[in-house]
């Protein structure tokens, strides 16, 4: 028996014995987890789900927390900014081992969800009222307090702007000064991977932070 499950934005065709690299799930090594999405559950008599098949699940034991192959980016600016960076990036990885398939059951199961670290929790939701209302208020605070005007920069706008405000990001000096680890921070709390860099929010920061 197979399934298809979706994990990180991404799928993966998996038996009971198959050891997996999926994005970083929020879990220890040595836990056990449970997967919630199955796409498909395969074998003698076939389910595919519309999108879901419902009270499937795939458990796994964690292996590891590990990184993957380094990937090296480079970028170049031509006309307004003319700079060229070569950077490496290693994306965070969780092994696991997958233990069991459920074709029912998995909704008693008592096997905490699979939850990747850039996820919302279950809990998240009845909450989300209140922080919004309590974040708008800092941003504005930071704005009248003699913030920078985050605009500035290329790719964004008061949206993007606001969320930057809302991570305690204020001042070109702050952007200037990340380091390779806060630029994959920000990425996941963005929700935009890759634009730091591909934007060149650094460098741009660098320029406007002297003024």
């Amino acid at each position: 028996m197979f399934a298809v499950i979706k994990t990180g934005g991404k799928q993966y065709k998996v038996q009971a014995g198959d050891m997996l690299r999926v994005e970083r799930l929020a879990a220890d090594a040595g836990e056990k987890v449970q997967f919630n999405e199955i796409l498909m559950l395969g074998g003698d008599s076939p389910v595919v789900g519309s999108p879901l098949v419902a009270d499937a699940g795939v458990q796994a034991e964690i292996i590891d927390q590990i990184k993957g192959d380094k990937v090296i980016h480079f970028v170049k600016r031509r006309r307004k900014h003319s700079s060229k960076r070569t950077k490496g990036h290693r994306q965070k990885l969780t092994l696991v081992k997958i233990t069991d398939i459920l074709a029912s059951g998995a909704e008693k199961s008592d096997v905490k969800a699979a939850i990747g670290t850039g996820s919302v929790s279950v809990s998240a939701p009845a909450a989300a009222p209140a922080p919004k209302k309590e974040k708008a208020k800092p941003a504005k605070a930071a704005a009248k307090s003699g913030a920078d005007d985050l605009k500035k920069l290329s790719g964004v706008g008061p949206a993007l702007e606001k969320k930057l405000l809302e991570a305690g990001i204020t001042t070109f000096a702050q952007i200037a000064a990340w380091t390779d680890a806060d630029v994959a921070d920000m990425d996941e709390k963005l929700s935009f991977k890759g634009r730091i860099e591909r934007e060149g929010w650094i460098e741009q920061a660098k320029e406007l932070a002297k003024g």
